[in-house]
């Protein structure tokens, strides 16, 4: 009977934090992408999601097929002109905050492919703002996780409710004494 009334190690532990931290710890260990693969780097990207790399460690394994269910974008690849507004399109429907990684040397700046070809799009960022940047091509796999890891970085450090863009955007229009537009991007 005297155990009962002791009290246990667990009781006496206060965690305090902010409620901000919390939610942009949420929202960093749970990016939910969609998958947008064009060329030869979608091979590595999906090898990332794969048991060998394991982007479920990091909390975004389940590649999305739907642009609502999904915040973040990893565009994989060569961008023509004939998909560019197919993939604005895609960026516009996904829910906010939305973040886009640009992985590979096509998606970044055209590629090898730019400088032959009139239909190859110097860069994703171009159409969509891009966060991150993927160097290669293609990039392993090991480069897409570091990237993925610095996009949560970026996560941690924004406003929790209104996200990088929105708040610069909100930012902007208290400059300009307007409300803010809801569906237009600021590029940055």
């Amino acid at each position: 009977m005297g155990m009962m009334n002791q009290p246990s190690a667990l009781e006496n532990i206060l965690i305090t934090t902010k409620v901000e931290k919390v939610i942009n710890w949420s929202r960093a260990t749970s990016v939910w992408p969609m998958t947008f693969g064009l060329a030869c780097c979608a091979i590595e990207m999906m090898a990332a999601g794969a048991a060998r790399f394991d982007f479920d460690r990091f909390g975004c394994g389940i590649f999305r097929a739907s642009p609502r269910q999904a915040d973040l974008m990893i565009v994989a690849g060569t961008v023509t002109e004939k998909m560019a507004p197919v993939l604005r399109t895609l960026y516009d429907q996904m829910p906010d905050p939305k973040y886009v990684i640009s992985m590979g040397a096509c998606a970044t700046a055209g590629g090898p492919f730019y400088f032959d070809n009139y239909s190859v799009l110097k860069g994703v960022d171009q159409i969509v703002p891009v966060d991150v940047y993927v160097p290669g091509c293609p990039p392993r796999p090991e480069a897409l996780i570091y990237g993925i890891m610095k996009l949560q970085q970026k996560i941690m450090r924004e406003h929790p409710l209104l996200g990088a863009r929105l708040a610069a955007q909100k930012a902007a229009a208290d400059l300009q004494g307007r409300a803010p537009e809801p569906s237009a991007p600021v590029l940055g």
